[in-house]
């Protein structure tokens, strides 16, 4: 397979602390990178969680827009589900519509 060259940019302390981290492994940072290529590809996400931490002023305006898309769309008004962050827990099987909106807006 043809490879190509992928240039990143990090701070220069970090870059000393991976290449340290890479060399102790037995590995160089472009093996190191391409494991983490591979893994993305392979799962179709992020190797680990990426989160915006929860903002209670946000979740409210969120709560009223999905009110709205489920009054503007008829969707007959449900009990929902919520995590421990307070965030909608929508099942794709149960209520398809919802999901539909909650997904592509």
């Amino acid at each position: 397979m043809a490879m190509t060259t992928m240039s990143i940019r990090v701070e220069e302390q970090d870059k000393k602390q991976f290449d340290l981290f890479c060399d102790q492994t037995g590995m160089n940072a472009s093996v190191a990178v391409n494991m983490f290529v591979k893994k993305v590809l392979q799962e179709h996400r992020l190797p680990f969680a990426v989160e915006i931490p929860f903002q209670p002023e946000q979740a409210a305006r969120n709560r009223e827009r999905l009110l709205a898309a489920i009054n503007s769309k008829k969707i007959p008004n449900i009990t929902l589900t919520a995590d421990e962050n307070g965030r909608a827990i929508i099942d794709k099987e149960i209520n398809p519509d919802l999901y539909d909106w909650a997904v592509n807006g």
